[in-house]
């Protein structure tokens, strides 16, 4: 399944390796990456691909929000598809 996740916020050390090792331990790969830092704020959205069979969306989703609470950004997850469809005109 492909998934766009976004993350924001003050910007710190570590954001980018903490999501990606809850990646890593729920079996799914980052397909591609973009980050930039704006006057501390910290965006970066990923478009990753999950293996299901390891971790379904709402067990990732769950992870992800522990991990944004505990580094102090927001973490969202979207569905590809519902991601597209939500922009088409």
């Amino acid at each position: 399944m492909k998934c766009v996740i976004s993350v924001l916020g003050k910007d710190r050390s570590g954001i980018v390796a903490a999501v990606a090792v809850v990646l890593a331990e729920c079996g799914a790969n980052i397909d591609d990456i973009s980050q930039t830092i704006l006057n501390d704020i910290f965006s970066m959205t990923m478009l990753t691909t999950l293996d299901t069979e390891k971790a379904d969306f709402d067990t990732v989703q769950d992870k992800l929000k522990a991990v944004g609470e505990d580094l102090g950004v927001q973490i969202i997850i979207q569905r590809e598809d519902v991601f597209q469809y939500m922009y088409k005109i």
